[in-house]
């Protein structure tokens, strides 16, 4: 007999689903390359950044995007023997960039964001996470008045969208957060910025979660789909083979790969993201300090301090270039002088990012029997709770708690 539903991933999206399923009531086989939170799962910044609703692909981007990109260690880059392959998916980026366009992204992101923080508590108590949660928001800081200034906008759009926050001056930020470099002339807070202890941790407390509530977690690489009339056949690259009524494909970076198989060509590429992992006590780290014009963070976690983030367009295969670790380092000492850098731990992970940032989750259109959730970009842990209800909807025949029109799947035309 075929299981009842395997998702495909076994990252916090898809962890997240088998949850939310298994409380539907329906049997769940999780299936991933490498286990649980063995990617991006495991290494990014552990944030719930629920105010983060501006899209990556956004007019600022696009002035700031040639100084950027001729930084190979700065916030935003495409390694040169990369450039020609992801060049279709610029094109697709520089057009989500219009204005119209970010402003429908806007509200649609708004809608999961929304959906995803009202789904959280319930979520955490139902996987016996609660304990993990910390609400200790969110300090973005500023260089410069003309910085300052210029995030204005983006700080108008989300006061229209009902998100809370405080501008600061500099005495208020350093009694929010002390050990500020004086360079920082002003700094807005966002209470509803909420964390996680460890992302890793929480994700493998899910994985235990959904074994215990009787699913079954495997270890394989599906290289293909093929959909019968009555169920959905997977199979692997190690020549095992599955059967499943239905199957969410919630697999990250490596999701399109199954899609294709299926005759879909959705345009997911890689956010590879670096960070350093320091010891606890590395930093009297009270909220998690965003440097936007550096593009990285730091966060507190319960095994550490983490300095990380950037965008590094650079797909599957490329070797890691851990300078880029080395220079968020090097900046967070200078930012944070009473930050000690020794014995950090690197790392590097890949995020899935569609142009338009936003992630696709509806179904596919071979068949009904299979439903995509990924291309979460850095917002997979943020919108985690949120995809698990709508895509528990799906598969339970409910409608969609938020219309889903903006995250089809089949949304991206072709390029001429």
């Amino acid at each position: 007999m075929p299981a009842e539903l395997i998702v495909i991933g076994a990252g916090v999206v898809g962890l997240s689903i088998a949850a939310a399923a298994q409380d539907r009531g329906l049997s769940v086989t999780v299936i991933d390359r490498e286990g649980p939170a063995a990617g991006a799962s495991a290494g990014n910044a552990g944030a719930f950044a629920f105010t983060d609703i501006l899209p990556l692909a956004s007019p600022g981007i696009l002035r700031k995007a040639p100084r950027w990109l001729l930084d190979p260690l700065g916030p935003l880059t495409v390694p040169p023997r990369y450039a020609l392959r992801i060049a279709p998916w610029m094109l697709r980026f520089g057009r989500a960039c219009a204005p119209a366009r970010v402003a429908q992204s806007i509200v649609a992101q708004t809608a999961l964001m929304d959906l995803s923080r009202a789904e959280l508590d319930g979520f955490l108590a139902l996987t016996g996470t609660t304990p993990m949660l910390r609400r200790d928001g969110n300090l973005q800081v500023y260089e410069s008045q003309a910085e300052f200034d210029a995030s204005r906008p983006g700080w108008d759009a989300r006061e229209a969208h009902g998100i809370e926050f405080r501008h600061m001056a500099p005495d208020e930020m350093a009694e929010l957060q002390p050990g500020l470099s004086p360079r920082f002339t002003h700094g807005t807070f966002t209470p509803g910025w909420y964390s996680i202890a460890d992302p890793k941790d929480y994700t493998l407390a899910l994985a235990d979660h959904v074994r215990a509530r009787g699913g079954a977690i495997e270890i394989a690489e599906i290289a293909a789909l093929r959909p019968t009339e009555t169920a959905v056949d997977l199979r692997a690259t190690d020549g095992r083979s599955f059967t499943a009524a239905q199957v969410v494909v919630a697999a990250g970076a490596f999701s399109h790969r199954i899609a294709r198989t299926l005759g879909e060509r959705i345009p997911l590429e890689t956010e590879r993201g670096y960070n350093t992992t320091l010891p606890p006590g590395a930093f009297d780290l009270r909220t998690q300090v965003t440097f936007g014009g550096h593009g990285f963070v730091v966060s507190r976690l319960s095994t550490g301090i983490r300095v990380g983030g950037a965008v590094e367009l650079g797909g599957l295969n490329l070797p890691p270039n851990f300078r880029r670790s080395d220079a968020m380092l090097k900046k967070a000492k200078a930012f944070l002088p009473a930050l000690k850098t020794e014995n950090g731990v690197q790392w590097m992970g890949f995020r899935p990012s569609l142009p338009d940032s936003l992630p696709a989750i509806g179904r596919a259109r071979a068949t009904p029997r299979v439903t995509y959730a990924f291309g979460h970009g850095h917002l997979g842990l943020t919108q985690s709770a949120g995809t698990a209800r709508l895509v528990a909807d799906l598969l339970t025949g409910r409608t969609p708690a938020i219309d889903l029109a903006a995250f089809s799947p089949q949304r991206f035309k072709r390029l001429p």
